[in-house]
């Protein structure tokens, strides 16, 4: 699947017309992906994301959330602050 829009750094949309939030934490991980950029969604079990985006190119995966559900509050903060 490929980008559409991520102008934000914190927010990806995809050509299936979905749009994401990028867990705070692994935004770095977005900086070298490109429009080209092919991108596989994966369900996943985790204590603060639902789903997982992973680049196929440099198979860098990053956690997300679909757009406007909230981050778990004390579990962030305490993942970021351990990051």
């Amino acid at each position: 699947m490929k980008i559409l829009e991520h102008s934000e750094s914190h927010i990806v949309k995809l050509y299936d017309g979905s749009s994401w939030q990028i867990f705070p934490g692994d935004i770095d991980q977005t900086l070298t992906w490109l429009p080209t950029s092919e991108l596989r969604l994966f369900e996943i079990n985790d204590e603060i994301a639902s789903h997982a985006l992973v680049n196929a190119d440099d198979g860098t995966r990053v956690r997300i959330r679909p757009l406007g559900e909230g981050w778990p509050q004390t579990r962030t903060k305490s993942i970021l602050e351990q990051g």
